[in-house]
């Protein structure tokens, strides 16, 4: 018997042409494509490895062999741009293990999952049983309600402190450190209306902050005054986090030329869209920040 990815395993019912189940091969175990296979069973949408009997056949009518078309094989290291459509959940677990700095390999090793199966998910529209979300939920070091976007819409921070909880102050090193480069941070100023602070992309460069905004706009308003920029990371799943605080004077970046640089060297464009061509600066007069971690006991 031989498989490839995205063939059928169907299993026989007690007569003859009748089907008992069938599901989608996710993943070989063996390059020449033999058995054991992961297979998502169509009836319930679980992952299981199988090993196939004798009332067992693979189904090839979903390929059209080709002489470059290859049987198993490993599965690549990344997955290749714009390979197939993959869905919400392969998004997250993409974004979550790349967070962590780890390859499929790794990821699908710690997950006890193999490798093929995980560029499933990535690539992929897919929703596997709480079983496989919650193993790569552990490899991942992240929660079964993030991997499914169930806390999209919450605020950040809703998990338990940790028991014994240890807060350090950071060096301006580590502050520039995790600034480093851009993100999304607030901006705190005094408007008319009191004091406010609005989220906003921003890019780092010559150890200043710089930010996009629409002229008139609430943050345009920080431009001529002392103004805190802060920036900070939660991790849910280990109830750790970071913030960063920077202090200085907001200044307009009127220069042609500064301003062309910055266009041509900025990350991302703001989220909130629109036409917003004033640049501000933030170039820091005090950098302080403090990490949360567990105490060592």
């Amino acid at each position: 018997m031989h498989a490839q990815l995205g063939d059928r395993l169907v299993v026989e019912g007690p007569a003859a042409g009748v089907v008992r189940r069938d599901g989608e091969i996710v993943g070989l175990h063996h390059d020449d494509g033999t058995p054991p296979y992961d297979v998502c069973w169509s009836d319930t949408g679980e992952v299981t490895l199988v090993f196939p009997g004798p009332d067992a056949h693979v189904d090839h009518s979903g390929h059209e062999e080709g002489p470059e078309e290859t049987r198993g094989g490993p599965a690549p290291a990344e997955p290749a741009p714009g390979a197939g459509r993959p869905g919400d959940f392969g998004r997250r677990v993409a974004a979550a293990r790349r967070r962590q700095g780890l390859s499929l390999e790794e990821t699908a090793g710690r997950a006890r999952m193999s490798p093929q199966y995980l560029a499933y998910l990535e690539q992929r529209p897919s929703e596997p049983g709480s079983a496989t979300v919650l193993r790569l939920a552990d490899a991942l070091a992240t929660t079964l309600c993030a991997l499914r976007g169930g806390d999209q819409e919450l605020p950040p921070g809703q998990g338990r402190a940790l028991l014994h909880p240890r807060m350090t102050d950071l060096s301006q090193e580590e502050c520039r450190s995790l600034m480093s480069t851009h993100g999304v941070g607030r901006i705190a100023l005094i408007t008319p209306e009191g004091p406010a602070a609005f989220p906003v992309n921003y890019d780092v460069m010559d150890e200043a902050v710089f930010f996009r905004t629409a002229p008139g706009s609430a943050p345009a308003g920080a431009v001529g005054s002392d103004v805190a920029f802060e920036v900070d990371h939660l991790d849910e799943a280990m109830s750790r986090g970071w913030s960063v605080l920077a202090v200085g004077r907001a200044e307009a970046v009127d220069d042609p030329e500064a301003v062309g640089r910055l266009e041509e060297d900025a990350h991302s464009t703001p989220w909130a869209g629109g036409a917003r061509t004033l640049w501000v600066k933030v170039r820091p007069t005090r950098l302080t920040g403090r990490r949360i971690t567990a105490a060592d006991r």
